[in-house]
């Protein structure tokens, strides 16, 4: 089974139903998921901006964000000096390069709707 590796801005559009929720579900099929443990509050603050967004929407979202504590999603320990260099090395903040460097670590693919992320990682990829 492949690794991947899913960030927030993916996981939050699965769990939130957003229009690319099903091209990530399509991605993450089948796969072991990993990610850094920092992934628990990225969702959540996704799910707080949502809530003060549409606060009469507030109940569905916070049994949205539940659904990610039943998703099988391995949390793995990042290392942090590891992430710092590869973030200085990028431009990346700190956050979005313990992805990468989780990527990297595992040889699984990246799961990403940022942009600039997504275009970091294929070129590191490129590069390697």
């Amino acid at each position: 089974m492949a690794v991947k590796v899913v960030d927030a801005s993916a996981l939050g559009a699965l769990l939130f139903g957003e229009p690319e929720g099903r091209a990530v579900a399509d991605r993450l099929r089948n796969a072991e998921l990993i990610a850094p443990s920092l992934l628990g509050f990225e969702v959540a603050n996704i799910c707080l901006k949502k809530i003060r967004r549409h606060p009469a929407q507030r109940d569905a979202l916070l049994e949205a964000f539940g659904m990610a504590s039943r998703m099988p999603i391995a949390t793995v320990e990042v290392e942090h000096a590891d992430a710092l260099g590869l973030a200085e090395e990028t431009g990346l903040s700190a956050y979005d390069a313990s992805y990468l460097w989780l990527s990297r670590r595992y040889g699984g693919e990246l799961v990403t709707l940022d942009k600039r992320l997504t275009a970091t990682a294929r070129r590191s990829a490129s590069a390697r």
